[in-house]
């Protein structure tokens, strides 16, 4: 059985512990997990609908409570179900859409001046970005290994992007024919 990214996410904060609906938005909003996922707040609800629909999640019988407060426990088929789709989504190389392809893809519509702007802008954002992922890193700090994890590869994946958009954003005015020929 397939999980989308955002079901194996809320899935997974349940497999820590026994959550209910608020208790998930908190655990996404202090990780930054929608850095890296699009869970919505109004979404959580619906995922632990879906998700409950299909036995992979269970609210044990308790006396009626409000449906916000209803605590959801992971059952032994979405323990294997998670493991088996992190495993995949760990191991198994698959295309990842990147909008600034698309930008790219679209150079020639653009001048090298506007490009070269565009890029220092992303510049710096990376750079905020880095810095927010950072403070939440030590904010969490001591962090238990999958945490660590996700930060190590987001940070990774960032540190790579900068460091391609610095040397990109260095290309001087005039020097369209060096960056054709990059291109």
């Amino acid at each position: 059985m397939e999980l989308t990214p955002a079901e194996l996410t809320v899935l997974g904060l349940i497999i820590e512990r026994p959550r209910h609906g608020y208790d998930l938005e908190q655990a996404i909003e202090e990780r930054g997990i929608r850095q890296w996922t699009d869970i919505g707040f109004s979404s959580i609800y619906y995922l632990l609908s879906k998700l409950e629909k299909r036995g992979l999640v269970r609210v044990p019988e308790a006396p009626a409570a409000a449906k916000s407060r209803r605590v959801f426990q992971a059952t032994d088929e979405g323990r294997e179900a998670a493991a088996r789709n992190a495993l995949a989504l760990i191991g198994e190389l698959r295309p990842v859409p990147h909008p600034v392809l698309v930008g790219i893809a679209n150079l020639p519509l653009l001048g090298e001046r506007e490009y070269v702007q565009a890029l220092r802008a992303r510049l710096a954002q990376i750079a905020e970005r880095i810095a927010a992922i950072r403070a939440a890193q030590r904010a969490q700090a001591p962090l238990p290994a999958p945490a660590r994890e996700v930060f190590s590869y987001s940070l990774s994946l960032l540190e790579a992007e900068r460091s391609w958009l610095a040397e990109r954003a260095q290309v001087p005015d005039g020097g369209q024919d060096r960056l054709q020929e990059d291109l």
